[in-house]
């Protein structure tokens, strides 16, 4: 044992270890940033879920509010494909540090501006015109901020472990859904006049917190290595999003229908709560049954993620997309019986399991499908094609759905067509995982 650990003890090296904590630095960053921009967007939410449709459209039919509420939602996502290219091209000629704080600080500003903003009552259209403005904010930063930090965390991460390391922003984004839902507990027990006047406000504010700790630690970040020698060599490219349309084509279009697998997760989030509270779950209820499945998510994820550094991202990627879209049924199923046991465990199983095993993996596989110099915007571009639809899949829902509460099954079809199209990328994509970082996109060039 002491030849081993002396034999261990050589190997850490003075370079791998700063290697190691170099990675550590940037998944912690990563982490930090997915929790700041998941917690933004998940108290948007479940806001527009719960409160939206009371308090910034006039009164009148609530299926039709609702509906108005959750388009508010959906601007944001056709905002992300713009922040995608304008913070692509950035990241990929100024550095992902420098990009990823601005993202952080757009994001974050934009969030907590949304909890000042008046209601109908007192600025009439101004109300939802101002929402929508700030939504769009919102949609610009998360364009590029997964991209960036699973570009960074990969390219910062040892050989054999590029999974386990960009995972991590999987995992904040996990947390972040749990901070939500943590924030919106009390509110969602308050008196409805309360949570109506001002309660609702007090998520957005409390944003502040994560902003500033993700902050200091992006700040303190250093440019990958990979980056850095193009950098120095003058060979960046000055217009990366052309570039990438021109030399990884068929990457783009595998990623962007990878993408659809994030319809799951969206639709349970958003979709799932407002159908859940409609037939008579308790609002507090399904905030518990997404808290419980996205604490277990935070640990499930770099399991999986490091399950595909040594068997390959596809196999683990499309396991857990064909999961996905079969479970979805048996869980809005659930959800019209009223039957909260079987909530909690179907919940569990998809946002800990299936979902878990495709959106800890998709990082590190996609970031790799792109040579250094155009990888941020080929990634993040890519990946707001999906995002995109995703977006206005809980309004799609709750339209095909209407005021039939039994009719459950246009949503859960919604999801399995997506998962489909996400399969059918993952079976076209190239499987990455062994191959040497520098060596990456090479082959299109």
């Amino acid at each position: 044992m002491t030849d081993i650990a002396a034999g261990a003890q050589a190997q850490a090296t003075p370079e791998a270890q700063r290697r190691i904590r170099r990675a550590r630095k940037a998944a912690l960053a990563a982490f930090l940033g997915g929790a700041l921009e998941y917690y933004d967007f998940f108290i948007y939410a479940t806001a527009a879920s719960l409160v939206f449709s009371k308090i910034f459209f006039p009164s009148g039919d609530p299926t039709v509010a609702l509906i108005a509420s959750f388009a508010t939602f959906g601007v944001a996502y056709v905002a992300r494909p713009f922040g995608a290219v304008v913070f692509g091209d950035l990241g990929d000629k100024i550095g992902r540090k420098n990009t990823l704080v601005l993202t952080l600080v757009l994001m974050g500003s934009a969030t907590f501006l949304i909890g000042a903003l008046p209601d109908f009552n007192a600025a009439g259209y101004w109300a939802p015109a101002l929402l929508v403005l700030l939504r769009l904010m919102q949609g610009l930063s998360a364009g590029a901020e997964t991209a960036g930090a699973s570009a960074l965390s990969t390219e910062e991460a040892p050989e054999g472990r590029r999974g386990y390391f960009a995972s991590f922003a999987m995992s904040g984004i996990s947390a972040g859904i749990v901070l939500a839902s943590l924030a919106f507990l009390p509110v969602a027990a308050m008196s409805e006049a309360d949570r109506l006047a001002w309660g609702w406000r007090i998520p957005f504010w409390l944003s502040l917190v994560v902003l500033i700790v993700a902050y200091l630690v992006r700040r303190s970040l250093e440019e990958p290595e990979v980056f850095e020698e193009k950098h120095d060599h003058g060979e960046l490219v000055k217009l990366p999003f052309a570039k990438m349309f021109q030399t990884h084509p068929a990457q783009f279009f595998q990623v962007a229908l990878m993408s659809f697998e994030t319809v799951t997760n969206t639709f349970m989030q958003s979709f799932g709560l407002a159908y859940a509270v409609s037939v008579g779950v308790p609002a507090s209820t399904m905030l518990w049954v997404s808290i419980l499945g996205n604490v277990l998510a935070i640990a499930s994820q770099p399991l999986f993620a490091r399950l595909s550094d040594t068997f390959g991202r596809r196999p683990i990627f499309i396991g857990g997309v064909l999961g996905s879209g079969a479970m979805i049924f048996v869980y809005f199923s659930v959800i019209s019986t009223g039957n909260i046991p079987m909530i909690f465990l179907t919940s569990t199983l998809i946002t800990a399991g299936t979902y878990a095993m495709s959106n800890a993996i998709y990082p590190a596989w996609f970031s790799e499908l792109f040579n250094v110099k155009v990888r941020y915007s080929g990634m993040a571009i890519g990946l707001q094609i999906g995002i995109l639809c995703a977006g206005f899949t809980p309004l799609l829902g709750t339209a095909l759905v209407g005021a039939d509460k039994a009719n459950w099954g246009p949503a859960a079809w919604i999801v399995a067509a997506s998962s489909i199209l996400a399969v059918a990328g993952a079976w076209w994509a190239r499987e990455t995982s062994k191959t040497p970082l520098r060596e990456l996109g090479n082959h299109v060039r």
